[in-house]
């Protein structure tokens, strides 16, 4: 595929992947959390009375996930030229970010399904479908942690220093993604040990990724760049 090509295929999948997760909050923002936060009273009956947007947010979840497994396949021809350990390396970890996102989805479905079971049940034992329901939210939480958190925060130092040394993007804007990843991985690592900190050093890497995206469309990766490992490659 045509390098100007493949680059803006990869700044729309960056886009969508950022968007993708915001916009489910509009969906399953109800929800809560049990990790992130306490879920909020009687869930698994508001579950079930908002089923289609339940279904909805977990769509928009599967798109999500085929875009973050769309951008290193796009990524891969290019950046194999460059240091092909590495890019391998990148193409696993965001595949892996997929697939925790899918377990992601899977895990939404299985609280619905749960959450209609207790309803149509009448009188249930409360306690017992919401022991269940809460480890159901944890476990996306723990999904969404490992996945679009460490994993992908690894995969953002991965990509940000392979476009660091070729040049294939200019060195502020690869520099960024590296200091934002950086601190992305550590406020998820972090968190694994129950030390909370400011949502604030997300943002670095957040507008990292769109000022990216937006350069790949309007402008490509640098053709000298490209011309530079075409010919390292061939000799």
């Amino acid at each position: 595929m045509n390098p100007r090509k493949s680059a803006r295929i990869v700044g729309v999948l960056f886009i969508v992947a950022s968007a993708a997760p915001i916009s489910t909050i509009f969906f399953l923002g109800f929800l809560g959390g049990a990790v992130s936060g306490e879920p909020i009273p009687d869930f698994l009956v508001t579950v079930s009375a908002n089923e289609m947007q339940v279904i909805i947010g977990m769509l928009i979840e599967l798109i999500w996930a085929l875009a973050v497994v769309g951008i290193p396949v796009v990524l891969f021809p290019i950046m194999k030229k460059h240091d092909e350990a590495l890019a391998l390396g990148f193409f696993s970890l965001r595949f892996i970010e997929g697939i925790c996102t899918v377990i992601h989805s899977i895990l939404l479905l299985s609280l619905l399904t749960l959450s209609q079971e207790f309803v149509n049940a009448g009188v249930p034992d409360a306690s017992y479908y919401l022991t269940v329901g809460t480890l159901l939210l944890a476990a996306r939480d723990w999904a969404f942690m490992i996945g679009s958190g460490l994993v992908w925060s690894l995969s953002a130092l991965f990509l940000n220093y392979i476009l660091y040394r070729s040049k294939l993007v200019p060195r502020w804007l690869s520099g960024w993604g590296l200091i934002g990843g950086l601190l992305s991985f550590s406020v998820y690592l972090l968190q694994f040990f129950g030390v909370k900190t400011t949502d604030y050093l997300f943002a670095p890497i957040a507008f990292q990724e769109m000022v990216f995206a937006v350069w790949l469309i309007v402008k490509g990766f640098d053709s000298f760049a490209i011309t530079e490992s075409a010919q390292r490659v061939s000799e």
